[in-house]
C-alpha cells in the first residue's frame, strides 16, 4: 500500500498496468499493489497522445473533470479564463482541466480573411492571437487598393485593417494623397538657336484618381517624371536663348499645356510647375557678362550726356537772366566771392593803396 496526497487544484490519474483505474481529486488516498498515480496541474492544458485520450474518455470521472475542445483545420478556438482572453487553440483536440477557473471557448472560421466584428479588436494585437492575424494601416493622408488573390477588391480609406492569416493572398497598395513635389534636376537642353543650357525644374502635383494611378498605370511617378522631362525639352527647344532669358515663365505655361491631359491619364492633378534656375556653360556665361557690362556702360554714358545737357541748359538760362538783370549779376558775383572768402584764413597786403581801392570796387557798389 502507498499513501498519496492530492493538493487543491491538482488531479491524480491512477493507472494499473497502463489502464486508467481511478481519478483522484484533492485529498489523501491509498494506492493498491501495482498502482501508480500521475499528478496534473488543473490550471494547465493536458497533453496526451491520440490513443491515450481515446482510452481516458471512456472513464466518466475523467470526462467530468475536463473541457474537450475539438478544433477543425479551418478554425481557431479562443480560450477565455474567468472572462479574460488567455490562449488560442489551433486545429486538433485539446483537453483543459476544469479546475477552479471558469473557461469559455469561442471558435472562429479562418477560411475567409474577414474577422468577425464580435471579436474585440484589442485582442488582435496581443500574443498569441497576433500570430494569426495580418494587419495593414492606412494613414489619414493615404488611400489604398485592396487585392485578394491578385484581384482588385475595393478602395481602403484611412484606418487599420486586420485579416486572418490563411492561404488567401492579400496585397494592399498605398499612395500619399497630399500635395507632392517632384524635381527634374540638371537637364542639359538645346534652345532653338543651339545654345546649351542646364535647367532645374520643379513640379507640384497630387494623386487625384487612385484607380488610374495604381491600377491602370505601373509606377505612375516614373511615368510622370518622363512626361514632364520630355515636355520641358520640347518647350525649351521652341525658344531662342534670348526669348528664354527674357520670359522664363513661358516655359511653365508651355509645359503645363503639354502635360495636363497626360497627367490626368496617370490619375494625377498638376497644381503648379516652374523653372527653378538655369545654369549657363562657362563660355556662354562669360559672353553674357560682357553683354551686361556693355549695356550698363551704354546706360551710364546716356545718363552722363543727359546730365551734361541739363547742366549746360541751366547755365545758359542763368547767363541770359544775368545779362538782362544787373542786380542778379551782382548777386551771383557776391555768391562766388563769399565762397572764395570762406576758404581764406588771412589776407596780407603789400604795395600802394591801389589794392585797397580794388577790393572796395569788389565789395562795394
Amino acid at each position: 500500500m502507498k499513501r498519496v496526497t492530492i493538493n487543491t487544484n491538482y488531479v491524480g490519474l491512477v493507472f494499473k498496468k497502463g489502464k486508467l483505474k481511478n481519478v483522484l481529486t484533492a485529498g489523501t488516498y491509498w494506492l493498491g499493489f501495482g498502482e501508480d498515480v500521475a499528478l496534473y496541474d488543473m490550471s494547465k492544458e493536458y497533453f496526451y497522445s491520440v490513443a491515450e485520450l481515446d482510452i481516458l474518455l471512456q472513464n466518466g470521472d475523467f470526462v467530468n473533470l475536463i473541457h474537450l475542445v475539438s478544433v477543425a483545420d479551418n478554425e481557431l478556438a479562443l480560450v477565455y479564463q474567468n472572462k479574460n482572453f488567455k490562449n488560442v487553440l489551433t486545429a486538433g483536440r485539446h483537453v483543459i482541466w476544469k479546475g477552479l477557473s471558469e473557461y469559455s471557448f469561442v471558435k472562429v472560421d479562418i477560411n475567409t480573411i474577414n474577422i468577425d466584428k464580435t471579436i474585440d479588436r484589442n485582442l488582435l494585437e496581443k500574443a498569441p492571437l497576433a500570430n494569426f492575424v495580418r494587419a495593414s494601416k492606412v494613414e489619414s493622408y493615404e488611400k489604398a487598393l485592396l487585392f485578394i488573390d491578385g484581384k482588385f477588391e475595393n478602395i481602403l480609406d484611412a484606418g487599420t485593417y486586420a485579416y486572418w492569416k490563411n492561404s488567401i493572398d492579400i496585397q494592399v497598395l498605398k499612395t500619399d494623397m497630399r500635395q507632392l513635389n517632384m524635381e527634374i534636376i540638371g537637364q542639359e537642353i538645346l534652345t532653338r538657336d543651339k545654345a546649351q543650357l542646364r535647367v532645374n525644374f520643379s513640379i507640384q502635383y497630387k494623386v487625384d484618381d487612385i484607380i488610374k494611378a495604381l491600377l491602370e498605370n505601373k509606377e505612375f511617378e516614373k511615368q510622370l517624371y518622363i512626361t514632364m522631362q520630355l515636355a520641358l525639352r520640347e518647350s525649351i527647344g521652341l525658344l531662342s536663348f534670348d526669348e528664354l532669358m527674357e520670359s522664363k515663365e513661358k516655359i511653365a505655361e508651355m509645359v503645363m499645356g503639354l502635360t495636363l491631359s497626360k497627367a490626368e491619364n496617370l490619375g494625377v492633378k498638376l497644381t503648379n510647375c516652374g523653372v527653378k534656375d538655369i545654369v549657363l556653360p562657362g563660355d556662354v556665361k562669360e559672353i553674357m557678362n560682357q553683354v551686361l557690362v556693355a549695356e550698363k556702360r551704354a546706360q551710364a554714358n546716356i545718363i552722363t550726356r543727359r546730365e551734361e545737357t541739363a547742366s549746360a541748359r541751366s547755365l545758359l538760362n542763368t547767363a541770359k537772366l544775368m545779362e538782362d538783370n544787373a542786380m542778379l549779376y551782382k548777386l551771383k558775383e557776391m555768391e562766388y566771392v563769399e565762397k572764395i572768402a570762406e576758404k581764406i584764413n588771412n589776407i596780407s597786403l603789400s604795395g600802394s593803396g591801389q589794392i585797397v581801392d580794388q577790393l572796395k570796387q569788389i565789395f562795394v557798389k
